[in-house]
This record gives structure tokens, C-alpha cells and sequence, in this order.
């Protein structure tokens, strides 16, 4: 649906949204005839509420497109992932409250170990505590180029996010992450002649980052990907009229929901739990809540089956509290599909459900994988979720006499 046309048909309501994603839900049965994930799961909570619920498998990109998480959170957000392509840079900035302007280039860093030949020995140098990252990022904050301005902020443990400033910057730009081990970092290439300054920039900063951090283990090395310019996009106040706040713990999750305008909410502590005491703290004072979930997708990534089903299953059990709020729409859905077969996102449809009183509901008490392709909801683009949401919430009006 265009969203230009979608903007022109809504109306004030004092109703409240929930959408609830937990990431990488999707999965695939282990062996041939088994159950997913979220079918293993005991999940009589979500069950309940897929009874009274419509519910559909969603398709965040496209048939066959393996999307990445942000192209996947602005599909289930409600908009056209591939018109409004954004960058993991970009998104990363965001999230740690890094303001990007028009003169900035964002990546997403990773401390890095290479050995003394300069092959890469660990992506993620074991993961280093937060706390040693942050004082090395003191260390690359020394770091000075004439004629530009660099900014390091620490997302956690072995993840930063990377911003350069400087006039007439482009942003395609290559990774330096070769994504495996025994090879040499890459240098970054322009793919365009806007972008040689950029280009010729990042390398610098990379070079004198490899001296810095030459006597340091593990984290003697530093990669950069996901190169990114702030894209202008609209955001849920302009389009929908939504007073909307976003829960997550992981910095990139809030950056995609800040750059659609969202409030990113403070979470105190890192659970699920945690997240569903801000929405209970938060709830007379926002119309939308994003909550999201992220260890659903880590498990699936990690090839985890049995903690993938073991995180959905703590998500069940917080169900009650949410559904005590009595919100008037209620989406539980994921921005894409980690099977931990696959051990990382993949292509496949996403298991969803809607909630309102208005909707008609399946009277399908289960919520899974093959109980999603019985329902009404069918198999949709994500993006058409959020305007069939706002209709349950009593805020599209009728279009045409």
C-alpha cells in the first residue's frame, strides 16, 4: 500500500498497538516431518491468544530474499524495505544516540584478532567484555586526520559504532570483513567516484587503528562494514499519527525504530522481562509499542534449537502481563527467520498474529509455523501488517463516498 495514500486516510483514536517481535521467530523442523522452534515450544499463552486471533505467515522482502534485520523491521514497521534501503551503519549510530548529519558516513566496527601475518584469527576477538572495549575505544578516539572528524561509540563487547565527518563523503563503500577466518582484513573500496574520499578516509583511520592496537589481545585489529548515510524516510508521527515508543536492549534495534520516529525507551536491566516492566511503566503515556526480543535470533544463529524454543517459551510465560494492559491491537511476529538448522537468517515466511476485537478469528489455537498457513491472513508482504493493524485500532477512515 502506498504510504501517501495511507497517510491521507488516518484519523485520531485512543487506542494503543502492540507489536511484539521476537527476532529471528522463523524457523524449520530439525529432521524431515518434525516440528519448528516455535511449534516445540509450550506456548499455552500465545496458543490462547492465536484462538482470537487473525493469523498469517509474513514475507519481510520478498519471495526468496534473505533479509537482514533492518530491511526486516521496516517491512513488519510498514514500509517497502527495498524503496527505503538503509544501511547497518546508519542504524548502529542511531541506536547508541550517535547524531548523524549530512556530512556523515556510519559502519558498524568490530574489534577484530589477526595474527602476525595480519590474518584474521577472530571476527569477534572472543568477544571482549564491554568494559575492555570501551577503553580501547579511547585508544581510537586519539586517532587524527586532517580535514575530518571521527567519532567511536561502544555498542557492546566487540561492537562499536563508527561515524566519519567530513564534506562530500559518499557511502558506497566495501567491507573490510573478509567473513572468515585466515585471511587478510580487506581494504575499503569506493564502488562509485563520489565515494573515493570516503574511501580514502576510512582506510587511514583503519591503518593508524592497526598500529594503536598492535601490542593489545585480542582485540588488535579493527573491521568496518555496513558503510551508511542517514536516509530520509517518514516517520509513524507524520504518517500515522502515532505517539510511538520502542523497547529493545540491542543498540540497532532502537536505531532502526529512532529513524522512523519512535522514542527509544531506557530499559533498566536486559531481560524480557525487563522490557515488558518499561511497557507496564510507559503505558499511559505512548499509542504504539514496539517491544522486541533478540535471543531468539542469537540461538537460532548459534545453531541452538532447544534455546531458541526455550526463549519463546519465556516469552509466553510474560504474555498475561501484556495482555492485563488490555491493549486494543496486539502483532506477535518476527522481522525475519532464523532456523537453527541454518545457523542464520533465512528466506522463509514469518509466523504472525493479529489480536483485536475486531478481527475474525480463526479460532486457530496454536501458533506455529503450519498453524499460521491455515489462517485468514494468508501469506502477506510484511509491510501490509501495520495498515491492517491501524484499521483494528479504529484509525483509517473510510475511503471514497
Amino acid at each position: 500500500m502506498d504510504l501517501k495514500f495511507l497517510q491521507n486516510l488516518i484519523v485520531p483514536a485512543q487506542t494503543k498497538i502492540v507489536m511484539l517481535i521476537m527476532d529471528g521467530l522463523g524457523g524449520l523442523p530439525l529432521e524431515r516431518g518434525g516440528k519448528t522452534e516455535l511449534e516445540t515450544a509450550h506456548t499455552p499463552n500465545l496458543d490462547g491468544l492465536a484462538e482470537w486471533s487473525a493469523l498469517g505467515l509474513t514475507v519481510p522482502v520478498g519471495p526468496g530474499i534473505t533479509p537482514g534485520s533492518g530491511p526486516g523491521h521496516l517491512g513488519i514497521f510498514g514500509y517497502d524495505p527495498i524503496q527505503y534501503e538503509i544501511g547497518r551503519g546508519a542504524l548502529e549510530a542511531l541506536g547508541v544516540d550517535l547524531d548523524l548529519g549530512p556530512d556523515d558516513v556510519a559502519a558498524r566496527g568490530n574489534f577484530c584478532s589477526v595474527d602476525a601475518e595480519g590474518l584474521l584469527t577472530d571476527r569477534r576477538a572472543g568477544r571482549i567484555p564491554t568494559g575492555e572495549s570501551k577503553e580501547l575505544a579511547k585508544l581510537l578516539r586519539t586517532i587524527k586526520i586532517d580535514a575530518a572528524e571521527f567519532f567511536i561509540e561502544i555498542i557492546k563487547e566487540h561492537r562499536f559504532a563508527f561515524v566519519m565527518r567530513a564534506p562530500g563523503l559518499g557511502d558506497a563503500l566495501t567491507e573490510t570483513d573478509p567473513w572468515k577466518t585466515g585471511a587478510p582484513t580487506l581494504p575499503v573500496r569506493a564502488l562509485d567516484p563520489d565515494s573515493e574520499k570516503a574511501a580514502r578516509l576510512a582506510n587511514q583511520f583503519i591503518e593508524q587503528a592497526r598500529e594503536l592496537l598492535a601490542d593489545v589481545q585480542p582485540a588488535n585489529m579493527i573491521m568496518l562494514r555496513g558503510f551508511a548515510r542517514y536516509p530520509a524516510i517518514p516517520t509513524y508521527p507524520e504518517l500515522f499519527g502515532l505517539r510511538a515508543a520502542a523497547i529493545a536492549v540491542n543498540g540497532m534495534y532502537r536505531g532502526v525504530a529512532k529513524l522512523v520516529g519512535m522514542d527509544p525507551l531506557q530499559v533498566d536491566g536486559d531481560t524480557v522481562a525487563d522490557e515488558f516492566t518499561t511497557l507496564e511503566e510507559n503505558w499511559n503515556d505512548f499509542d504504539f509499542f514496539y517491544l522486541h526480543v533478540k535471543k531468539t535470533d542469537t540461538a537460532g544463529s548459534d545453531g541452538d534449537f532447544l534455546q531458541k524454543v526455550r526463549v519463546i517459551e519465556k516469552v509466553d510465560g510474560l504474555i498475561p502481563r501484556l495482555m492485563a494492559l488490555e491493549p486494543d491491537v496486539v502483532i506477535v511476529s518476527g522481522d525475519h527467520s532464523t532456523p537453527a538448522l541454518l545457523k542464520s537468517h533465512s528466506w522463509h515466511p514469518v509466523p504472525t498474529l493479529l489480536y483485536s476485537k475486531y478481527v475474525r478469528a480463526d479460532n486457530i489455537a496454536e501458533f506455529g509455523e503450519r498453524a499460521c498457513v491455515r489462517g485468514s491472513l494468508g501469506l502477506l508482504p510484511a509491510k501490509d501488517v501495520m495498515p491492517i493493524a491501524l484499521a483494528n485500532a479504529q484509525r483509517i477512515t473510510r475511503f471514497g463516498a
